[in-house]
């Protein structure tokens, strides 16, 4: 299974990252998530600092392009195999830093990846 950190992770039921979070552990991923504020989703405490790991094999993106700035190191250093960038998180800079360090990098819904056994 994929190790996915959900950046933009939420407590809020009407979030899509909190379906996602739920979703991604449903399908048997684990799942780091990463948020703003504290709380809990899926069972799992949502992290606001950033925590290191060296396994990640995908990162979903619930945060817009114009909040991402402050986190490209920390996405880029993970060392992620894959940026997934949900509906309305595309931006061109961070998937042309991913791809010059030779990360993956993907336009797609996470929720439908999942949905249609494509994640």
């Amino acid at each position: 299974m994929k190790k996915t950190l959900v950046l933009g992770a939420s407590d809020n039921p009407a979030r899509y990252s909190y379906r996602a979070v739920h979703m991604l552990k449903n399908h048997g991923h684990e799942v780091l998530p990463v948020g703003i504020r504290k709380g809990q989703v899926a069972g799992l405490n949502i992290h606001t600092d950033r925590p290191e790991s060296s396994d990640i094999d995908t990162v979903t993106l619930y945060v817009g392009p114009q909040n991402q700035p402050g986190w490209y190191d920390y996405i880029l250093d993970l060392k992620p195999r894959r940026i997934l960038f949900n509906p309305g998180t595309e931006n061109p800079e961070l998937e042309r830093l991913a791809h010059e360090r030779g990360i993956l990098t993907e336009e797609a819904c996470t929720l439908v990846l999942l949905s249609i056994g494509q994640y």
